[in-house]
């Protein structure tokens, strides 16, 4: 049995999918506010100087604090229903089927939200490694519980939840630079769906 490893957005999915979900999720007032005070880190981040993780945690505080925790994971279940079929690469599907057939542990690390990503992952039969969103009293806090699973931390929690160093052979597979530390645990690494080195 070998290990695979499959970023989410962008590597199953054909685009990231965090903002479709809080276009899916957040009320459209909180929406419209939102968009306007964003507007200056998203400039920040299309320029280099404002980081993926700032922008994140910036979304999960305004768009999520204090709503329900259960209505957020009814909506993930929803989005994960109605919303990730029309945007799933064909490609990586065939390749998470052929793992499978090979009898490979396949998990799925990713930064996004376990409200959508884990329902499609239990689904689909799949291991998950992902962002969680803490709760409180039933109310979700605009935190994220522990790190977000991006960049370096998706190779630690590989570490702790599977060790590499026990199969055969290691795949990852990943399409932005957030990936590559979990592309470097591998034998054989595939960025935007190409073998590299």
């Amino acid at each position: 049995m070998n290990l695979a490893l499959f970023d989410f957005d962008g590597t199953i999915t054909d685009r990231e999918m965090f903002a479709d979900f809080m276009r899916f999720t957040v009320s459209r007032r909180r929406l419209v506010v939102g968009s306007l005070f964003f507007a200056p880190l998203l400039l920040g981040y299309k320029l280099g100087v404002v980081s993926g993780n700032v922008i994140r945690a910036s979304a999960v505080h305004f768009g999520f604090r204090g709503m329900s925790a259960n209505r957020v994971k009814e909506a993930g279940r929803r989005f994960s229903d109605r919303i990730l079929p029309d945007v799933l690469r064909p490609e990586a599907l065939e390749r998470i089927q052929w793992h499978k057939a090979q009898g490979d542990m396949v998990v799925v690390v990713s930064g996004a939200l376990d409200v959508y990503l884990a329902h499609w992952c239990q689904r689909h039969e799949l291991d998950v490694l992902c962002s969680s969103l803490e709760v409180e009293d039933g109310l979700l806090t605009g935190r994220y519980r522990g790190r977000q699973c991006v960049g370096a931390e998706k190779s630690r929690r590989v570490r702790e939840t599977c060790n590499p160093d026990e199969f055969p052979l290691v795949y990852a597979y990943g399409n932005t630079k957030e990936d590559l530390d979990m592309l470097s645990m591998a034998h054989k690494k595939y960025y935007r769906w190409q073998e590299i080195a």
